[in-house]
């Protein structure tokens, strides 16, 4: 008897919402990736593609294990920005519930979100739209979610699915393999397989800059359910362990653990509690120093043998920064830096005025001439026009690998002479995470003495090459995504959690 061509609908509304920053609005979403019907699955099947990489995973995994029909519905993406406007979010929703009506019987729906997303008028959206899909389709039909390890998980998202996969790397370089599970999984579900979640969130709310997984506290928390995972495959199917995005400033914040098993609900309920638990005795080793702008520029000064590179960590445009701040900039060049790679700075109107002057013009270029904030100053000095890009490029290592971007009119401004800072200008606001930002105008990273890049943990996987853990300083600079959060006024983020109450206290469930 031959396989049934399962339907399957995929979808998904891609945010990663920073509260303190601008709104992201539909044109913002529209520019970066709004792709819907045929054209979903046309793009995911590409080997260089635009839509993200769980997505191409999971429609070639599926090609791959079976006949199925898949029912693309909408696809969008924006990257960190601030809460997604309402109106455009409901109209998402809204198109993709309409999509599943009209789709006919279903077997199975596929969402790739990011899940640290908010609202102008919903603290928590993503749970919005996958209870929305619940109810359109019915209990019966498997849904399947895969998130960014950044999400904030709220009952409603666990309640709403079969299963969330989260990513295990930070830098996120596994987007493929989640995927690749997510269409397995639900290859097993179609089978009849039918899972169950268990959900803890903690009141623990990290800094960004202690969430990587090479190392440390979260990547021993991910290690460890993983191999625990592994001794129990004969019933657990996935565990997920999300930091938590803390700047979404919502009732949803906090590291949370997500437990899929296969059956045994009270198996599932006990490994959140071991890790979770796990991860509450730890919570004093969430802490991490910061490199001061002063000392930032000491060592770029001293700096004359092994390179270096600095993570710009509170401008950040991959956590909702504007990427135009000017703190570390301007220190490097009153501190007569030499040798410095600096990208990328986001401001289309230098770079357009780059453009009308010409590779070899000098001019007083002005960083972020928009006016001065709390978070940012306007600043002054003379630069050469060193190239110029037009900013079609495809990256080649860490998240952004075989990913093509458009960074509109791009160019690289020489300061101080020859041998002094090279600062990449980028019309399309992206964090500097992939040497390609550098090498489209020629630039080699081996030639640097200093590397900057308004990255704040991504540029990890992209620099690899040239700069292990031990050669990268994160610098304690003022912005919208500063991992000192003290200096932020919460409004929906839960109280008491840990560290910024220090007295928090948490009893295991049960």
């Amino acid at each position: 008897m031959s396989e049934k061509n399962r339907r399957v609908a995929l979808c998904g509304v891609m945010l990663e919402s920073n509260a303190f920053s601008p709104i992201a609005k539909e044109a913002d979403f529209r520019n970066a990736l709004y792709v819907t019907g045929a054209d979903i699955v046309v793009e995911a099947r590409k080997s260089v593609s635009t839509v993200p990489r769980e997505m191409a995973a999971f429609v070639q995994t599926m090609d791959a294990t079976g006949p199925w029909t898949p029912v693309p519905l909408l696809l969008t993406n924006c990257p960190p920005w601030g809460p997604v406007n309402g109106e455009f979010f409901t109209a998402c929703v809204a198109q993709i519930i309409a999509g599943l009506e009209a789709a006919g019987p279903l077997d199975g729906v596929y969402i790739a979100n990011h899940g640290a997303m908010v609202a102008t008028d919903d603290g928590d959206p993503d749970g919005t739209l996958m209870t929305a899909i619940r109810d359109a389709v019915g209990g019966d039909v498997a849904v399947i979610a895969t998130l960014d390890l950044h999400a904030n998980i709220s009952g409603a998202m666990a309640a709403a699915t079969d299963a969330i996969i989260g990513y295990q790397t930070n830098p996120h370089v596994d987007q493929v393999q989640r995927g690749e599970e997510a269409a397995l999984l639900m290859r097993q579900m179609f089978a009849g397989m039918r899972p169950i979640q268990n959900f803890i969130r903690l009141p623990l709310v990290p800094p960004s800059t202690t969430l990587l997984t090479a190392a440390g506290p979260y990547g021993e928390l991910i290690d460890y359910g993983q191999r625990r995972a592994r001794e129990e495959a004969g019933e657990i199917v996935n565990v997920s362990v999300f930091g938590n995005f803390a700047f979404s400033d919502c009732a949803k914040n906090g590291l949370s653990i997500v437990v899929t098993a296969r059956t045994d609900v009270d198996k599932a309920a006990g490994l959140a509690n071991e890790i979770a638990t796990r991860a509450w005795n730890n919570r004093a080793a969430f802490s991490r120093e910061l490199t001061s702008i002063d000392e930032a520029v000491t060592l770029a000064n001293r700096n004359e043998g092994t390179p270096i590179i600095f993570s710009d960590a509170g401008d950040n445009p991959g956590g909702g920064g504007e990427g135009r701040t000017t703190w570390l900039l301007a220190a490097l060049v009153a501190g007569g830096a030499k040798g410095v790679y600096y990208g990328a700075f986001f401001d289309q109107e230098l770079a357009l005025e780059a453009h009308a002057l010409g590779e070899g013009a000098t001019f007083d270029a002005v960083f972020n001439r928009t006016g001065d904030t709390e978070f940012s100053k306007r600043f002054e000095c003379k630069a050469e026009v060193l190239k110029l890009h037009d900013g079609d490029m495809v990256g080649r290592l860490g998240i952004y690998k075989d990913r093509r971007l458009k960074l509109g009119p791009c160019a690289a401004l020489q300061i101080g002479g020859e041998d002094g800072i090279t600062v990449v200008v980028i019309s399309a606001r992206h964090q500097a995470a992939d040497p390609m930002f550098f090498e489209m105008f020629g630039l080699d990273i081996a030639q640097a003495r200093t590397v900057c890049v308004k990255s704040r943990g991504h540029f990890r996987a992209g620099f690899i090459p040239w700069f292990p853990p031990e050669h990268v300083y994160e610098v304690d600079t003022a912005g919208l995504t500063s991992p000192v959060l003290s200096r932020f006024q919460w409004r929906n983020l839960p109280r008491p959690v840990y560290p910024m109450d220090p007295d928090t206290d948490w009893t295991p469930p049960g």
